[in-house]
């Protein structure tokens, strides 16, 4: 069992857990350095009550996570198959979808432990652990996991290192090794999936009923931009859609390799698409030049990036990217502006919108809204956790 402290919190704090606020932030405690990862903490007011039991798992200005508001719940093996079994049970339309075998199965603190997610790409379990202490209890959540489904192999990838980034591994866990690429379906399409090659695995499922509705009803006979594009996920749904063409345009060099083979495993030919690996920014003014105008322009970029000549904050510098792609798209274009920033909410984003479209001089009218999918559960109560925020908007 783990350790278990009793520990007073600041009245603040309290408060929060009380209302199910379930983030541990640091400036609700007096002393967080003598805190080891993976503690249990049993949390009480300045007046000495109990408000909840949480765990140590130190993520950017949090401390860790509340798991229960009871006080006699042991946190064991028992305690973590109940959570998995519940979220399982949450995505069993999921199970059951044959066009989809790709989706999250546990969504951190919206299925009750904050600092885990648990990904599902046909018959393998991908687990990621966000923080030492959530990591400290592996074996556990490894036996609640395995006592609530069956699996053809387990990876991990341990995003925990001094800066919070993925600490390089070979991410096999247990069960039988996959053989990559692993073809998933999604929305009756096809990604090639890498389970053993870094941080990332190919695709990123937050976004699918995005890409769904691009294909559906953004995307026959019209010219689509992917900027940001990683593997041209957005661009295979695009194509699939009946897009004239395709640009994807992305700075990693293995997004030419990845994006081609995102199309050859849907056989569509990669040759008649475009792949350019260019920084976006020097694309905009590449295609301003050449006066280029696309009927559909995606834009998704990272919260942060920098390369060598540009730094980008979606929190500072998103209006001037969305006023580089108004400038390139066509009258009654749609610009799909998303971010995944979490520090401010859908209202920020649409001024931004609203903003980048005075200064270009044109009008607009949003068409669409999307946040997360079904499948990544959020808590109500922690507005940062529903972090996707997605705009298609007609520029007039």
């Amino acid at each position: 069992m783990p350790k278990e402290i009793d520990i007073k919190i600041k009245d603040a704090l309290a408060q929060d857990l009380h209302k199910g606020i379930p983030i541990l932030l640091k400036d609700g405690f007096d002393d967080t350095d003598s805190l080891p990862e993976g503690t249990i903490l049993k949390l009480r007011n300045p007046g000495g009550k109990f408000v909840g039991k949480g765990y140590v798992g130190k993520q950017n200005k949090g401390m860790g996570w509340l798991l229960t508001k009871n006080e006699n719940e042991p946190i064991d093996i028992n305690f973590f198959q109940k959570k998995i079994a519940a979220a399982i049970k949450h995505r069993v339309d999921y199970f059951n979808n044959s066009e989809t075998t790709a989706f999250r199965v546990f969504n951190g603190e919206g299925d009750g432990i904050g600092g885990l997610t648990i990904d599902y790409f046909d018959g393998f379990y991908l687990i990621s652990w966000y923080s030492e202490g959530i990591y400290s209890f592996k074996e556990m959540i490894l036996a609640g996991l395995e006592a609530s489904v069956t699996y053809k192999g387990i990876y991990e990838k341990k995003r925990f290192d001094t800066k919070g980034q993925y600490l390089e591994d070979d991410d096999f866990v247990k069960g039988d090794r996959g053989e990559f690429p692993l073809i998933v379906k999604e929305s009756g399409q096809n990604f090639a999936i890498y389970l053993n090659d870094g941080a990332m695995v190919g695709v990123f499922l937050d976004q699918r009923d995005v890409r769904k509705k691009i294909r559906d009803a953004y995307s026959k006979g019209k010219t689509v931009l992917n900027t940001f594009s990683y593997t041209g996920a957005f661009s295979v749904f695009a194509a699939a859609g009946g897009a004239t063409k395709t640009t994807s345009v992305d700075l990693a060099k293995r997004s030419l390799s990845k994006t081609t083979e995102q199309f050859e495993v849907n056989r569509i030919n990669a040759e008649k698409q475009d792949i350019i690996v260019m920084d976006v920014f020097d694309y905009f003014k590449y295609a301003k030049r050449k006066e280029f105008a696309f009927d559909v322009v995606i834009l998704d970029p990272p919260s942060f990036a920098r390369s060598k000549k540009y730094t980008f904050s979606s929190s500072k510098d998103y209006t001037n990217l969305l006023k580089d792609a108004i400038a390139i798209t066509e009258k009654n274009g749609v610009i799909v502006a998303s971010t995944n920033n979490a520090t401010f909410g859908m209202k920020k984003f649409k001024t931004f919108v609203e903003k980048a479209f005075k200064d270009s001089n044109r009008k607009y009218t949003i068409e669409e809204e999307f946040s997360l999918p079904s499948d990544f559960k959020t808590s109500p109560l922690f507005k940062e956790g529903n972090y996707l925020k997605v705009l298609f908007v007609r520029a007039k």
